[in-house]
């Protein structure tokens, strides 16, 4: 006998659309079904909903999840060390950077990092085709690929190449680097201005953001802010950008176009920032503090933190449905990801996913040709 929920998803999207019997059994557990894992392409293929996507570094996958109920409909082989990940306009394609470098974290001497073998042939930017549920290609990305973004015409891939001290500007129908230029050292975060004329990019050891010309590709300035940077992120009108700096603990607030910095704020204790994004009216800013398990609310206005709300082990990457009610952390050593409601500003869910959740990223659920 079909259950409650089951009939009223059935009368609102009907069963061709779902594609697969619901059972009384089986009530939303937040992660993996198997019922859920074959529906990704027949609901996405109604545009019914929007999508977050999830990196898991260790287990080489990507998890798909329903932003409606918060569970697991899908898990994407797409190679070695997923981490930065961001997706296409239309929904259809999910780019994720892929990395055959070794893991060495901060507490990692680098003569202990430097023995460890790379193999260079599994770096790389993949494309995932959501619909068909796997890598379509893999775009080079430069030496170990970490994070990037997309211009804003959806044709070419900005990526930071954190072992190279470099950023790899890619065409993406030729699958090929148009040009290779030198940034702020260990780069990460990478963020494209709003207005699509530049590119920012943190570098973790210099301490500095670098910004490139879209079009050229050329350096134009570099800002320094505080101890490693490790994401950026701008208010929608590109006139203020912010910059997470873990060492310090600190989030720095910087005005366009003079590109200065005006203000400087200390998050709370054993806080360590990573990823960062504003909300979709520009009236809060929300961070990731990494090992203080936490997320803090920024109010834009005053520059000041008005929350912090535990949401779990080591949050970093972190996005916002498209209507900012829906906040997702990836905690990396707990494998999970914690959505956070931003009207009540608690936890309401977590949501099992893969080995070591890296990055987050939202975007429109695809919908079919024939559509």
């Amino acid at each position: 006998m079909l259950s409650d929920i089951c009939v009223a998803r059935m009368t609102a999207l009907t069963a061709v659309v779902f594609g697969v019997a619901c059972r009384q059994d089986q009530p939303d557990l937040g992660g993996r079904s198997d019922t859920a894992e074959s529906s990704v392409g027949t609901a996405a293929a109604a545009g019914s909903a929007e999508l977050a996507y999830v990196t898991n570094e260790d287990s080489q996958n990507l998890s798909v999840i329903d932003t409606r109920s918060d569970s697991v409909i899908a898990t994407i082989p797409v190679g070695t060390r997923p981490r930065g990940v961001r997706v296409s306009q239309d929904g259809r394609t999910v780019f994720v950077a892929l990395s055959g470098s070794p893991k060495c974290p901060p507490t990692m001497p680098d003569e202990e990092c430097e023995k460890l073998k790379a193999d260079k042939s599994k770096d790389g930017i993949a494309m995932v085709d959501v619909i068909q549920r796997k890598v379509s290609r893999v775009l080079p990305g430069g030496s170990d690929p970490e994070a990037f973004d997309i211009s804003r015409d959806g044709t070419t891939l900005f990526v930071s190449n954190e072992d190279a001290d470099s950023a790899s500007i890619v065409d993406i129908a030729s699958g090929k680097i148009r040009s290779t230029v030198a940034v702020g050292k260990e780069p990460e975060g990478v963020r494209l201005h709003p207005d699509g004329s530049t590119v920012w990019v943190t570098g973790e050891t210099d301490h500095n953001l670098t910004l490139l010309d879209t079009k050229t590709g050329k350096v134009i300035t570099k800002i320094k802010v505080g101890k490693r940077p490790r994401d950026l992120a701008f208010n929608s009108n590109g006139t203020r950008a912010y910059a997470t700096s873990e060492m310090d603990g600190t989030v720095w607030v910087i005005e366009l176009p003079s590109r200065k910095v005006s203000k400087v704020f200390q998050l709370p204790k054993d806080s360590k920032p990573m990823g960062i994004v504003v909300s979709p009216d520009d009236r809060r800013v929300y961070v990731a503090n990494g090992r203080g398990g936490t997320v803090s609310v920024i109010d834009a206005a005053t520059n000041t933190v008005t929350a912090t709300i535990p949401v779990g082990q080591r949050p970093w990457g972190i996005a916002l449905t498209s209507d900012g009610s829906k906040l997702y952390t990836a905690n990396g050593p707990s494998n999970d990801v914690s959505v956070l409601d931003t009207g009540k500003l608690r936890v309401i869910k977590k949501i099992p996913v893969g080995k070591i959740p890296w990055g987050v990223a939202t975007g429109p659920s695809p919908r079919s040709t024939e559509s």
